[in-house]
């Protein structure tokens, strides 16, 4: 941490009126919890979506992520049915970058698709193609959909965490 942002952390910590260690374990529990599916070593393919989806565009700035590592790091091991598919990928990896891009990538990719006007519309189109896409797949024939949750550990947690909402 740089001296910029200890003093940050003191302000925070100095207004909310707890400690700094309490600002601190915050943000790191929150980390954590966001990020949870990625030290999960039993997570792979589509089940990472969420993740990268949701936090993706600062996960990979901060940590420099390009394509081809987030490739590997969402698909390395995983069956061919529960693959992100590379074009998904490429996506994910632009938004973060380069907006206008990744905005011409997904009309490409999702005709149905609308023009935005601004990065905020452009990560709710995003979230809405991809969820539908790998999170909230329709349940196969013969399967009810808690079976299908209960099969689908990032699934189960997002069913969850919207009935506590």
């Amino acid at each position: 941490m740089s001296g910029t942002d200890v003093n940050k952390v003191k302000r925070l910590a100095a207004r909310l009126g707890v400690r700094d260690s309490d600002v601190i374990r915050f943000a790191v529990k929150s980390m954590l919890r966001k990020l949870g599916p990625l030290y999960d070593p039993d997570v792979h393919g589509r089940n990472l979506v969420p993740v990268f989806v949701e936090s993706g565009a600062e996960l990979l700035r901060f940590f420099d992520i390009d394509t081809a590592k987030l490739e590997s790091i969402i698909n390395q091991g995983v069956h061919a049915e529960r693959c992100v598919d590379r074009d998904d990928i490429a996506l994910l990896a632009l938004t973060g970058a380069q907006e206008p891009y990744a905005a011409l990538k997904l009309s490409e990719l999702d005709p149905s698709d609308r023009p935005r006007k601004g990065a905020a519309e452009l990560a709710e189109s995003l979230r809405q193609y991809l969820y539908a896409k790998y999170v909230y797949r329709p349940t196969p024939a013969g399967e009810t959909p808690r079976a299908e949750l209960l099969r689908d550990p990032v699934r189960l947690t997002l069913a969850v965490d919207q009935e506590l909402a």
